[in-house]
């Protein structure tokens, strides 16, 4: 059976179910042409592995303590805090308690250089 997304003017519930850290279950809330909304849940003993996503990413901690490893350091998000990452930025996602967090995906061209205050990205 196909996962049922949000469409506009829909509330979406983000807090997790009973067994959400158990059975691992991110879903994709939305998604559009542009946009793609992604509740993580991330268990203790199971982190995201490193990859990259083409469009800008933000990344905020719902419940728990997740930390996002980009840019060469460990960034420890705690509920009510987020973390920007710019397009194409290698991370990988865990948790030091589990967690569920909210990630948002802005599709599009890759841009480099946002406010990251990392060399890397900037114009030369």
């Amino acid at each position: 059976m196909a996962l049922q997304r949000a469409v506009s003017g829909e509330r979406i519930v983000l807090q997790r179910g009973d067994d959400d850290i158990a059975h691992f279950t991110s879903v994709a809330l939305v998604k559009t042409e542009r946009m793609e909304l992604i509740r993580l849940v991330v268990p203790k003993e199971r982190p995201v592995p490193e990859h990259r996503v083409e469009g800008e990413v933000t990344i905020q901690c719902l419940e728990g303590e997740l930390v996002v490893d980009a840019h060469g350091r460990a960034t420890v998000l705690k509920p009510n805090e987020m973390v920007y990452l710019a397009g194409g930025e290698p991370h990988t996602i865990r948790a030091n308690k589990d967690a569920v967090g909210l990630m948002t995906i802005i599709m599009g061209p890759v841009r480099t250089g946002g406010p990251t205050n990392d060399p890397r990205g900037s114009a030369s």
